[in-house]
């Protein structure tokens, strides 16, 4: 009888344990979310490099219009297009009479900041890095005050009019140019 009873405890440990890393992988699955791609706007940072031709390769800023001003072809609209619709833009004005086949590659050397402000130890502007969510701002403010409220948090979004209120979790995203607005709790 002890055998038989051994037997079946072996087996649901053993059903159990199958069905553990199904379950871790599906919870992970479930809140891993897709951020959406980079768009450029004023204030960022990027390297524009022309293959074969050096007096077109250099860092440039997108102006407070939206706007990036390259040799030969002046400005080309940046605000609003991932760098892979830039870099298009670039090479089809670089091929509108000034070169027969040009190669650009374009890349994002420093994103527009993020502001934070409210309940935490240190309000102000900081560098963004990308996956950045609201806990990783506000280790970078060097965390919440006594007074924080840790259940939800305020942004208003750079391309948005409004602050919205979101749930406080490990997963809430901020974009560059966002303020985010950590609330006073209420006892």
């Amino acid at each position: 009888m002890k055998t038989i009873v051994g037997l079946l405890v072996a087996a649901a440990l053993i059903a159990v344990g199958a069905m553990l890393p199904a379950q871790a992988f599906a919870q992970k699955s479930e809140s891993t979310r897709e951020v959406p791609e980079y768009r450029l706007g004023s204030g960022d940072k990027i390297r524009v490099l022309t293959y074969g031709e050096a007096s077109l390769t250099g860092e440039f800023q997108v102006g407070g219009s939206g706007k990036v001003s390259l040799p030969l072809i002046g400005e080309v609209e940046a605000a609003g297009l991932t760098a892979r619709e830039f870099q298009d833009r670039v090479e089809a004005a670089l091929r509108d009479g000034y070169l027969k086949e040009p190669r650009v590659s374009v890349e994002v050397l420093n994103y527009r900041p993020f502001y934070i402000l409210g309940e935490v130890n240190k309000p102000g502007e900081y560098p963004y890095t990308n996956g950045l969510t609201v806990l990783n701002a506000v280790a970078t403010a060097e965390g919440f005050t006594y007074r924080a409220n840790k259940n939800k948090v305020f942004i208003k979004r750079a391309d948005g009019d409004e602050e919205e209120s979101f749930p406080l979790t490990s997963t809430t995203q901020v974009a560059p140019g966002d303020t985010i607005r950590i609330g006073e709790r209420f006892f």
